[in-house]
């Protein structure tokens, strides 16, 4: 069976998690706390794992694999069936230029490292540190919101079949949500998303429904 190294509210962990069930792959889950004790993924025992320090980390038998974009690279290869990209070498590219739009240039300046890093090292307030990570996210949402309007009506971002796409904008939406960013600024995303995250194979990933999620409404780290 595959394992999976994740933490609740890790969004390219939960990227993972909505593939994995897409794919209908049973996987064990182990959690990783990103924040308790100074964050488990910086113990002696899981570097040996992932020298990176990082979730998502995908084990399938002896073969280990962190990043989560290759993670999906992986299971699309190793599991095609159902397809979560499209044989067409255009659509194809426009769908993992939409994914890496979020998962490099977004969903990086998020995390919880450089976060840390901004209030105990560079100084700033919390409020401030909410408010840089707010304009990134922001700033990249509408840029995808005015591409995915050129595509025409759909269920998805890319058709009406979820893609890798989805995978990925179903957990950034949520980090959106979380530091109170205005959908206004791409609802056409944020329709998607929220209609999306009702499918039950999208509802069984989301974070609150790990079981490392918090159960009494604290919600630190990720």
């Amino acid at each position: 069976m595959l394992r999976l190294y994740s933490f609740w509210r890790s969004s390219a962990s939960y990227r993972v998690r909505i593939a994995l069930n897409l794919k209908q792959l049973p996987y064990e889950y182990v959690p990783v706390h990103l924040t308790r004790d100074g964050g488990e993924q910086n113990k002696p025992e899981y570097r040996a794992l992932n020298p990176q320090g990082r979730v998502p980390l995908l084990v399938d038998g002896e073969f280990r694999l962190g990043q989560s974009m290759a993670i999906l690279d992986y299971l699309e290869s190793r599991f095609p069936s159902p397809a979560l990209l499209p044989g067409d070498p255009v659509q194809r590219a426009r769908i993992l230029a939409f994914c890496h739009a979020i998962a490099a240039d977004i969903q990086p300046l998020q995390n919880t490292g450089p976060l840390t890093h901004l209030v105990q090292v560079l100084g700033v307030t919390e409020a401030q540190r909410d408010d840089w990570a707010r304009h990134w996210i922001q700033r990249g949402l509408e840029a995808l919101e005015a591409e995915a309007a050129r595509q025409p009506a759909s269920a998805c971002v890319f058709g009406d079949e979820p893609t890798l796409a989805d995978c990925v904008l179903v957990p950034q939406v949520y980090n959106a949500e979380r530091y109170h960013c205005d959908p206004r600024g791409y609802p056409r995303l944020a329709a998607i998303a929220e209609a999306l995250r009702q499918r039950p194979k999208f509802l069984a990933a989301h974070p609150d429904r790990q079981p490392d999620a918090p159960s009494d409404g604290r919600r630190g780290g990720g």
